[in-house]
């Protein structure tokens, strides 16, 4: 049987290193980090991912922590609403981001002549896009023809978002490049 122990012991064993006493404190305060986060995100899978995240920042801090009052979880509430704010901006990153890409690709009008290219500019695409790397392939395809976002896409390729976000900018520019040369 476990010694009953309260949150100051278990913080103070914790910040000394001991990973038992820091599992007994996720243990006891995961499902109630999950749900302030899923509180404040209304989506499963972004609440499970801050709650991780909350613990990894709480066994980061853990040792400059002074535990005010005689429990762990307003600490932990703190943290898991600034983990659940960066996951929102970052959303609303990846939103405006294909809003975008969605703003960009459509016209206001559209006139089916200028819509038609030319079966050798389609080639001549189509052969750049064949010469990219294959991450760059893979980018282009997500990115650019199924819609992901920059991190929807980073994760799925388990690359991180800068890596997209620039590679991204290099594939346009590339194939802008094709099809400026392609008017002249």
């Amino acid at each position: 049987m476990e010694a009953v122990l309260d949150d100051a012991d278990l913080v103070a064993a914790a910040a000394g290193g001991s990973e038992h006493a820091f599992q007994r404190l996720y243990r006891q305060y995961v499902k109630p980090v999950y749900w302030i986060a899923y509180g404040l995100l209304s989506n499963a899978a972004d609440a499970e991912d801050v709650a991780q995240e909350t613990f990894v920042v709480a066994w980061r801090k853990l040792a400059g922590l002074e535990l005010q009052g005689s429990s762990l979880l307003p600490w932990l509430a703190t943290i898991c609403r600034f983990q659940a704010a960066n996951r929102l901006r970052s959303r609303r990153r990846d939103l405006a981001h294909r809003t975008e890409l969605v703003d960009e690709a459509v016209p206001d009008t559209v006139n089916v002549e200028d819509q038609v290219i030319g079966a050798d500019l389609a080639e001549r695409i189509t052969a750049e896009i064949d010469a990219m790397s294959e991450i760059d392939r893979e980018i282009f395809r997500l990115c650019v023809v199924e819609g992901y976002g920059y991190q929807a896409a980073a994760d799925s390729l388990s690359v991180g978002h800068g890596v997209v976000r620039n590679r991204l900018s290099r594939i346009r520019t590339r194939l802008r490049t094709t099809l400026t040369e392609s008017e002249s």
